[in-house]
């Protein structure tokens, strides 16, 4: 009897978690199970292949050489496996398992949740994981199967599918606050007003993009008060503190009602598309992709051409 004869499916599903998750216990929670029982999969995958698969230590854990190769070659294995069980037209078959997504927050308040009623409507079998930050990551190293950021901040090496139309930002106010000390009448004016500091997922204030003449310039506004949240932005914003930069779609409700003002409106910038984007040598999930669609839809896109790439 080989080897492979006597490796449980499972042991070897436990194992690419471990690693793309870098750790025992959000393994066990990817897969429903507890940190106990990975790792007795793991001693017993070890034992059967009589290799030291990981390195273990209290704070990490990593791949030994013979690890990494492993699940280099599992990784195009499960693919494959995933993509023959595409085929099965059977009722659902396809939508079972597990979608974990890291997303901008403006993208997860703008699109992801709008779109999760008829998602679970649809997908009620798939277990849904958002994660919304706006720091820049490795989605498949953090063991993520998708993520939403903009176009420009997409790795050229994943497959990326745009969800909506360039997205624009804008400079707003409040009526009181503007009462106060009246409105900017050109870019130079915002030198002498307050505006609301951006800071970035990298812990980087943001210079704020605008439409200088047709040409994106990159401005440098003063103020005391950074936020990197853009709820907190629009309510310290709605509360006089100070001209905001943020999406237009954001505070498409406030400028309705007149709760906030746009401001130097000729100096509105566009900005990419959100985009998801994924590994290409990962298998499209359906359930992702009826995701995709959705999101797609609401947004007045065509529905997804399967096969897109960027």
């Amino acid at each position: 009897m080989s080897k492979s004869d006597r490796i449980d499916f499972a042991d070897l599903k436990s194992f690419l978690a471990i690693v793309r998750c870098r750790s025992f216990k959000l393994a066990a929670i990817e897969l429903g199970q507890t940190p106990s029982a990975v790792s007795h999969a793991m001693r017993r995958l070890e034992d059967r292949l009589g290799a030291k698969l990981l390195n273990r230590s209290s704070r990490s854990v990593s791949t030994t050489a013979a690890g990494r190769d492993l699940a280099a070659r599992l990784e195009d294995g499960f693919n494959q496996i995933g993509s023959a069980l595409e085929t099965f037209e059977a009722p659902g078959t396809a939508r079972l398992g597990e979608i974990r997504l890291n997303v901008f927050a403006d993208a997860a308040h703008l699109l992801v949740a709008p779109a999760l009623p008829e998602f679970a409507r649809m997908c009620p079998d798939v277990r849904l994981t958002v994660v919304v930050e706006n720091r820049p990551i490795d989605i498949v190293a953090e063991g993520y199967d998708a993520g939403i950021r903009y176009g420009h901040y997409v790795p050229e090496d994943m497959v990326a599918v745009p969800l909506t139309g360039p997205q624009r930002w804008v400079m707003a106010a409040s009526p009181d606050y503007l009462e106060r000390h009246g409105s900017p009448r050109s870019l130079k004016d915002l030198s002498d007003h307050t505006c609301l500091q951006l800071l970035l997922g990298d812990n980087s204030s943001y210079r704020w993009e605008v439409n200088d003449g047709g040409e994106a310039r990159r401005l440098r506004v003063p103020g005391l008060l950074t936020i990197n949240d853009t709820a907190t932005t629009i309510s310290a914003c709605k509360a006089g503190l100070g001209i905001a930069y943020v999406l237009e779609a954001r505070v498409a409700e406030e400028l309705a009602r007149g709760e906030l003002q746009t401001v130097l409106k000729k100096h509105a910038f566009d900005e990419d598309p959100f985009h998801i984007y994924y590994s290409s040598r990962r298998y499209k999930h359906p359930a992702l992709m009826t995701l995709i669609d959705i999101v797609r839809r609401q947004q007045s896109l065509p529905k997804l051409v399967r096969g897109f790439s960027r």
